[in-house]
């Protein structure tokens, strides 16, 4: 029979090749799809080089057996084919082209990663990569579930812990070192954060209603910061690389409904980044969704801090809690608190959860200001 694919745009397969998925999940010879269906899958959190993610499910006859079969499908582009690439500038279009990876997760799913994880982590299953076109794929991965519960401080402790030792794993940084994109951290300076943090930092949106009572005090400090963003790309940049996601955020970090360990999901920046890196998106990345309040960041901060610092010895690598301490504090800041300031809600009603999202905004940018100043390198 056919099964209707069509929701999955360029990334549709043919009924052959989803018969040889099916097949190759469960190693047999003898499939025969009885039916079929693709939706898109749910998921709020925007990417410049993700084009889709869908949900692909059916029950197929294998081997005289009738099986339920379900597939996660993420469908990934270069960035210059995002709608947001229409606002680059058109002066730097060609250059700001090339410094968003999009390979890179075919390459970890085609990579010995999986093998190499230490014990707690996991990845999905890797299915298919299928080639769309010279700017396109599409990962074909096994549907993986997820606990949905609010994470709790030893929750937060416990992926720390495993992610110091992903970040020291002599297997993870063999296949890190070999990621082709070769991203820069100047790179974002040069790219988003001059083209778009910046200016916005640079302009009157602080005197917004909206941001005025939260973010005032903020400005001075902030634009100093942003001000010495060389410097701060520079320091960072410096110091000691192991390998890292990426964007260790909880929502790329699978609860397992077992409760053992997690899985790690979208490998998009995936490489060797400067010690600590995870640690930023760790803490504040469901801030920043306004999942999560910004109230316990100090708490959960030490929290992790120091079961990474675990994780890194267990791997049998010794780097200087002070010099780990300064890496998190300049990463954070690059990446997060200077570029905090919530310009995409203004168009927002202003009601009660659009001005707790600010807050915790706020709240977010304070943090990171004060663990930069008191980090600062001697």
């Amino acid at each position: 029979m056919s099964i209707d694919l069509d929701v999955l745009g360029q990334a549709t397969v043919s009924d052959e090749t989803l018969s040889a998925m099916v097949a190759s999940r469960w190693s047999s010879c003898s499939v025969m799809l009885l039916s079929g269906r693709a939706e898109e899958f749910p998921y709020d959190v925007p990417s410049l080089t993700t084009a889709g993610r869908f949900a692909v499910s059916g029950v197929a006859l294998v081997d005289g057996v009738e099986r339920d079969f379900s597939f996660f499908v993420k469908h990934i582009r270069e960035w210059s084919r995002s709608p947001e690439f229409a606002f680059v500038p058109p002066a730097i279009r060609e250059w700001a082209r090339t410094t968003v990876p999009w390979r890179t997760e075919a390459e970890v799913y085609c990579s010995t990663l999986a093998a190499g994880l230490p014990m707690g982590l996991a990845m999905p299953d890797v299915i298919s990569v299928q080639t769309i076109d010279e700017s396109s794929y599409a990962v074909w991965l096994e549907l993986v579930a997820d606990d949905p519960i609010e994470w709790s401080l030893e929750r937060y402790a416990d992926a720390a812990r495993l992610l110091g030792r992903f970040a020291a794993s002599r297997a993870v940084r063999g296949v890190a070192a070999n990621i082709s994109h070769d991203f820069r951290l100047q790179s974002y300076v040069d790219g988003r954060f001059r083209n778009q943090v910046l200016p916005d930092l640079r302009s009157d949106v602080w005197d917004h209603p909206l941001l005025a009572a939260d973010f005032a005090a903020l400005r001075e400090p902030t634009l100093a910061a942003a001000e010495s963003v060389d410097a701060i790309a520079a320091e960072l940049s410096a110091m000691p690389h192991l390998a890292a996601h990426g964007d260790a955020c909880p929502n790329n970090l699978l609860v397992r409904p077992d409760g053992a360990g997690f899985t790690l999901i979208d490998f998009g920046y995936f490489r060797s980044m400067p010690v600590g890196f995870d640690l930023g998106q760790l803490l504040v990345g469901d801030v920043q969704i306004g999942k999560r309040s910004a109230a316990d960041l100090e708490v959960r901060d030490g929290i992790i801090l120091e079961a990474y610092v675990d994780g890194l010895a267990a791997e049998g690598e010794s780097i200087a809690v002070e010099l780990i301490e300064r890496a998190h504090a300049l990463q954070l800041a690059l990446f997060s608190g200077l570029s905090a300031l919530p310009v995409e809600l203004l168009s927002r009603d202003p009601d009660d959860e659009t001005r707790r999202l600010v807050a915790a905004r706020a709240r977010m940018t304070r943090y990171s200001l004060r663990l930069l100043e008191a980090t600062v390198s001697s």
